[in-house]
């Protein structure tokens, strides 16, 4: 398991149908270690601590593996000009990580970095700023149905984290897996 890129945004104004609406779901890669706090990455903002942020949403990991599913769903969609690949921190992402999907990830385990350690507490429920940025009104729907959400991380040990370093997966208590706790929010989300 590895991290393949760490990102962060600032919160900025994103265009949503005939609004703008405050966002820092626009993310990009940083070079170097990143300073790694109880409330994040240095650098990095939440435009709503009341859905992204605070203790237990400090950083948001997403598998990279997910990337090509969106990739052609853009694509078959119209939803972009080019068919290019997205670009690390295009999903919002703190961490864009490789070799961990969310099935094998519980509420409660932790992932131990060469100089933090950072637990996991929940997974990431799409919203209409994630149907904006995809360029897909049905975006969070898919998220849903293919069941690709990432999950938010709570810093237990703060440090620094880089992108290259490996990561091992340690297991909490098991209770509650992060698909599962995703699947309990479905109905809200496929209306």
């Amino acid at each position: 398991m590895r991290v393949l890129s760490v990102n962060t945004g600032t919160a900025r104004p994103l265009r949503v149908g005939h609004r703008n609406v405050l966002s820092a779901i626009g993310k990009s890669a940083v070079a170097g270690p990143v300073t790694v706090g109880r409330l994040g990455l240095h650098g990095d903002e939440q435009a709503d601590p009341s859905v992204h942020g605070g203790l237990d949403k400090a950083v948001y990991a997403y598998p990279t593996e997910h990337l090509a599913f969106w990739h052609t769903q853009r694509r078959e969609h119209s939803a972009t000009l080019f068919d290019d690949t997205l670009p690390p921190g295009f999903m919002g992402e703190n961490l864009s990580l490789a070799g961990l999907l969310e099935r094998e990830v519980w509420i409660g385990d932790t992932l131990h970095f060469p100089d933090c350690v950072l637990r996991v507490t929940a997974p990431r429920e799409p919203c209409y700023k994630f149907n904006a940025v995809m360029g897909l009104p049905q975006a969070g729907r898919l998220m849903m149905e293919h069941a690709c959400p990432g999950f938010y991380l709570a810093v237990v040990q703060p440090g620094s984290i880089e992108a290259g370093q490996a990561f091992t997966l340690e297991p909490g208590g098991r209770g509650l897996g992060v698909l599962e706790a995703f699947a309990a929010k479905r109905l809200k989300h496929l209306r």
